[in-house]
């Protein structure tokens, strides 16, 4: 999922801090904050006919509320609810107006023995192993199918991997750090591809020693095996047949030291039937440095791709590079502006285009 960050602190002439959440209470060990941001942006990108298609378009605008308060000296309760919304279309338009879902929700408890939660929010593949390397403001490289982004947020329908999971992450001892999780999926939701409820398990660890870090992840995507309810190609899966999702899994090494950090990553989706879905590898690099009045950053990724008979007769491509560039330019400390480009090396120049944003932080 996209997230805006700004990597480095808003410094330089301007010498003041990143907005932070606004504190509405805070009292006998309870606290309440609320937060958000404004984001709007005007972009242009191809389409599958290699056609420039552009406009005006609310780039994740949120507003969200978090909370905590301490049980004991040695255990913390919480919470954070965020909700999305549309900041470039008139009232009565024929988009959704207002607050129109929910993004991350969760609950949990954090103290001596780590942190435990339940509900929704970002993939740990997605925090630990694709973000260091691009987490843009509206470009990314891609990420697996499973994943559902294409790198320009017109893909992402499996924002389903995102909720109905619990988590355990453990302290850092050490410098080491691991958290362990499932979603599950009973029988009662309509998104339950299976007949019986199931719990599909992901795992990580890291490892961060001064300005270094390294982490792995592996995800089952075992809550995406099921029926087949078309056919697939004249070789693939038949309607009626069953279909194993496969496995990702990722690792990612990263380096920061001041205003730089440098990431790398190997991610691999591994399909559990290549005539759906292709195996898929994925070589990255990211980079990220903050020249005093904002970031300046830039990513190349290296897509292999290898699947059986009947994708490969309807896929022409195996492999593409992909590289991203853009660059920030601090207001003021609530206050930010980005210019952002891509090219993903696919047929007809699909997808590759240009991006300029502001973005109001609160």
């Amino acid at each position: 999922m996209k997230k805006t960050l700004l990597v480095t602190a808003i410094a330089g002439a301007l010498g003041a801090s990143a907005a932070q959440a606004a504190t509405v209470y805070n009292q006998d060990g309870t606290q309440l904050d609320i937060y958000g941001n404004l984001q709007t942006a005007y972009k242009s990108v191809n389409n599958a006919e290699g056609n420039s298609e552009d406009e005006i378009f609310d780039n994740g605008s949120t507003f969200g509320v978090k909370g905590q308060h301490v049980i004991n000296p040695g255990l913390t309760g919480y919470f954070k609810a965020e909700w999305e919304f549309n900041a470039d279309e008139a009232k009565g338009s024929d988009q959704q107006d207002g607050i129109s879902r929910s993004d991350q929700v969760y609950m949990g408890l954090q103290g001596n023995f780590g942190d435990a939660r339940v509900g929704s929010w970002d993939t740990l593949i997605d925090d630990w192993v694709q973000d260091p390397v691009t987490n843009n403001e509206f470009f990314d490289v891609t990420d697996s199918p499973v994943s559902g982004d294409d790198g320009v947020n017109t893909q992402n329908t499996d924002t389903d991997r995102e909720g109905d999971k619990i988590q355990y992450m453990s302290p850092v001892f050490g410098g080491l750090q691991f958290a362990v999780g499932a979603q599950y999926k009973g029988d009662a939701e309509a998104e339950n591809v299976d007949s019986d409820g199931n719990a599909a398990f992901f795992g990580g660890a890291k490892y961060t020693m001064g300005a270094f870090s390294v982490a792995g992840v592996y995800d089952s995507l075992d809550n995406y095996d099921g029926e087949i309810t078309g056919d697939i190609y004249d070789t693939g899966p038949e309607a009626g047949e069953d279909f194993d999702a496969g496995d990702q899994y990722g690792i990612t090494a990263e380096y920061t030291m001041e205003q730089l950090q440098v990431a790398l990553k190997y991610e691999r989706y591994e399909s559990g039937d290549d005539d759906y879905l292709p195996d898929e590898n994925r070589f990255g690099l990211g980079s990220r440095y903050g020249y005093g009045y904002g970031d300046v950053y830039a990513a190349y990724q290296y897509v292999d791709l290898s699947g059986g008979d009947a994708w490969e007769a309807v896929n022409d491509d195996d492999s593409r590079n992909e590289i991203v560039l853009g660059a920030t330019y601090n207001i003021s400390p609530a206050m930010y502006t980005f210019i952002e480009g891509a090219w993903y090396d696919r047929e007809e120049d699909e997808n590759d285009g240009i991006a300029v944003g502001a973005v109001y932080s609160f």
